[in-house]
């Protein structure tokens, strides 16, 4: 556990949390203090691995199977953990998906799982928390905010992605839910703001790094030159959730190593 404690007595879900960049956030914020809640869809093992991670830490943590697509799984995860923890704080909103393919050859259904779970789910998990803050109030020993929620986006909310449209789409639509919450919202003290990860290390983008041909591919794409770990999106989170940031609201932080400055015109395009 962190000596700072920046979250202590506060509460967080976290999104489809029992692997890869959502397991990351999990432990950072659970070092920090905060009760956490591992939301899974599947591999229940592995959530519970992670709920042992973070006791064995000091935390406390439970896991909460939840599809966050369905709007009444959404509101038993939320009422759980209400059970559990009493309120919410801090809403990460991590669960994603791909469904890569051609435009051409993209099914509808393909479509429409990943919008529902990248966008829909945001947003289901997003308003059961926004209630939650207003119903409570502010809590000022534990936040400035009244309750502070950040939504997991992605380069591809600014960076086009030829094959994988149906997650790019969805990727933007986070950014315009986030801004448009943000404004709303800002005047109760509820803070949202999107974390943009670039090439992170997880099973989810695999085939993109566990070759050495497939990394230095990856990493012509990367200024920095490196590929980002789970533990450097926790720690940003950590500080978005944190008094640290409290004067910001409705900004995309990209974590990318610099992807987003499209390499491919440092030599003139």
């Amino acid at each position: 556990m962190s000596t700072s404690l920046k979250l202590k007595g506060q509460s967080a879900l976290v999104t489809g949390a029992n692997s890869g960049i959502g397991k990351g956030v999990a432990l950072a914020l659970a070092k920090e203090g905060a009760n956490v809640v591992i939301n899974y869809v599947t591999h229940p093992e592995a959530a519970q691995e992670v709920v042992k991670e973070i006791e064995d830490l000091g935390g406390n943590a439970i896991a909460i199977m939840a599809d966050v697509s369905k709007e009444d799984e959404v509101q038993h995860m939320f009422q759980e953990m209400f059970a559990h923890f009493g309120t919410i704080d801090i809403l990460v909103n991590n669960a994603g998906l791909q469904k890569d393919s051609p435009f051409k050859d993209m099914s509808l259904a393909d479509w429409q799982l990943v919008l529902n779970i990248n966008l829909t789910g945001q947003f289901l998990c997003a308003r059961e928390a926004v209630r939650e803050f207003i119903r409570r109030g502010l809590v000022p020993e534990r936040s400035k905010a009244l309750g502070k929620i950040i939504c997991m986006s992605s380069v591809h909310e600014v960076i086009p992605w030829g094959g994988h449209v149906n997650y790019a789409t969805s990727k933007g639509g986070v950014m315009m839910l986030m801004k448009s919450m943000a404004q709303e919202l800002a005047p109760q003290k509820i803070r949202v703001n999107s974390i943009g990860p670039g090439a992170i290390q997880t099973p989810i983008n695999r085939p993109a790094w566990d070759t050495p041909e497939a990394l230095n591919s990856l990493l012509t794409l990367i200024p920095y030159n490196r590929i980002g770990q789970p533990e450097d999106i926790g720690n940003l989170a950590v500080w978005l959730a944190s008094d640290d940031s409290d004067y910001i609201t409705g900004t995309t932080v990209f974590m990318d190593g610099g992807m987003t400055l499209y390499p491919g015109f440092s030599t003139n395009g």
